[in-house]
Order: structure tokens, then C-alpha cells, then sequence
């Protein structure tokens, strides 16, 4: 007897379509800018300089880490521009330093009654 099992996500909205090699379109354009832009990296430094060594491999590395950045950086369901325009609004645009104040509601509701006056409370 043949068994098809199907995984299915425990939260719907959280499902992504994946089509090479498990990443989805996102991942798999990104990617590929990542590798467009080091081995551009990589040619021009090979013109200009003749030989690419360590630094060239690092420059490389370093001309492709935004773009792998932005394929696949994911915080709470943003994703990296939606992050950074957020942290921008909260950080830069509508810094608020919260101050916490404690009320203290029965001590209030005490103040005005006759059982403070039967607790003998100053």
C-alpha cells in the first residue's frame, strides 16, 4: 500500500510557494541578483587589478550581502524593507520614551471613605 503524505501549515497565511530548490520567487530573484552583483564585482576587479585574491573574494562576498539580505530577511512577517521603514518611523521619525506611572486605583477609592477611617490609615 502506497502512503501520499502532504504537509500542511498549522496557519494558513504563513504559506509560501516554493519553485527551485525550496526557495520562492522572492529568494530565487534576490539570489540571483546576489550573484549578478559578485561576479560583476569580481570581473571588474580582475580587469583593473589583474589577479583577484583574498580581498577580491571578501568584495565580493560584501557586493552580494544586500541583496542576499533582502531575499531573505524575514522579522515578525516583515520583510527587510517593510523592517526598515518601520524601525525608521519608531526609531528616527516618532521617537517616544514611555514613562510608566503607577495609579494606583484602590488606594484612590480608599482616600475618600469611611474605612480608612476604621483602618486608623494615615
Amino acid at each position: 500500500m502506497i502512503t501520499i503524505e502532504v504537509k500542511i501549515n498549522k496557519e494558513v497565511r504563513n504559506y509560501q510557494e516554493r519553485l527551485f530548490f525550496g526557495l520562492n520567487l522572492r529568494q530565487l530573484a534576490f539570489s540571483a541578483l546576489a550573484v549578478t552583483a559578485a561576479v560583476a564585482v569580481y570581473f571588474s576587479l580582475r580587469t583593473a587589478f589583474g589577479s583577484v585574491g583574498d580581498l577580491g573574494g571578501w568584495l565580493c562576498v560584501l557586493a552580494a550581502f544586500p541583496f542576499a539580505l533582502c531575499g531573505f530577511f524575514q522579522y515578525n512577517g516583515l520583510r527587510f524593507e517593510q523592517f526598515i521603514v518601520a524601525y525608521i518611523r519608531s526609531e528616527l521619525l516618532c521617537p517616544k520614551q514611555l514613562v510608566f506611572k503607577a495609579d494606583n486605583l484602590y488606594a484612590r477609592c480608599l482616600a475618600n471613605s469611611s474605612i480608612r477611617e476604621a483602618l486608623k490609615i494615615d
